[in-house]
């Protein structure tokens, strides 16, 4: 197995993160589909990576001002060099949330905001950054007790250090959200995407759950994860008739509405 220099990578690369772009984009697009507002002027990606998610959002509403946050300049490059009539700025997303009073017709994040910890007090900020007859939009994974996350708990050296995701059940996304909007749709959906190899799965973490695995380990101590991990995977997932893996991949969304007045 080739063994990647992940030292010379940065945090957040966008090529390996963009291996999936299809797939990854999928929910984002899911998200965006189920969003019932009559119109959007001003709208925030949170979140926003290299910029697939807010090129759907630009789809979608090709005339809103659109403002694109993301933590990881790396990726912020990405997105501003292909889509340079958007805003963008390099912030962390609770930072935003605490310290701005700028208000958007739509809040949206894509597959972001499991990095970010203390839900209790992030999604009522979140939905005070929504203008009245505006909308909060989430999309989180909910699969972190999935096999690939507990191998990847149970392969770690003894004693790293590692964030990981935060997310929680359904009700408590509701509870929060329900006494400060006017209607809340929440709903989950198991995606089963078709790989071509279990090696895939591997490549799919490293550009997203995995890195700060990685980059809690010295050089030697990826290459060992590396190896065992990628042996345990292709003996979890069983190659289909066709020679191709299915990968399922468990996903939270959440649509809170604010009432107009």
């Amino acid at each position: 197995m080739k063994v990647h220099n992940w030292s010379a990578m940065p945090s957040w690369n966008a090529d390996q993160y963009l291996k999936f772009a299809d797939e990854r984009t999928r929910p984002c697009r899911d998200l965006l589909a189920a969003i019932d507002l009559p119109s959007v002027h001003q709208l925030i990606d949170l979140g926003c990576g290299p910029g697939n998610s807010t090129t759907a959002l630009a789809d979608r509403w090709p005339g809103a001002e659109i403002t694109g946050l993301d933590n990881a300049s790396s990726m912020i490059g990405v997105a501003e060099n292909a889509q340079p009539q958007h805003r963008w700025m390099v912030r962390e997303i609770a930072e935003w949330a605490m310290n701005e009073r700028d208000q958007f017709d739509l809040v949206f994040s894509n597959a972001a905001l499991q990095w970010v910890p203390d839900h209790a007090s992030l999604y009522p900020r979140l939905i005070d950054r929504v203008r009245p007859g505006g909308a909060l939009a989430v999309q989180i994974p909910a699969n972190s007790d999935a096999l690939p996350h507990r191998l990847m708990r149970e392969l770690a050296p003894s004693g790293l250090r590692v964030r990981e995701w935060h997310a929680h059940d359904h009700a408590f996304y509701y509870d929060i959200l329900a006494a400060r909007a006017g209607r809340v749709d929440i709903w989950q959906t198991e995606y089963q995407h078709v790989m071509p190899n279990a090696d895939a799965i591997v490549e799919w973490y490293k550009g997203s759950g995995m890195r700060p695995f990685l980059e809690a380990m010295a050089l030697d101590q990826r290459e060992k994860f590396l190896r065992e991990y990628t042996d345990r995977i292709r003996e979890a997932y069983r190659v289909r008739p066709d020679g191709k893996v299915l990968f399922p991949f468990l996903r939270l969304f959440v649509v809170a509405y604010k009432n107009e007045f």
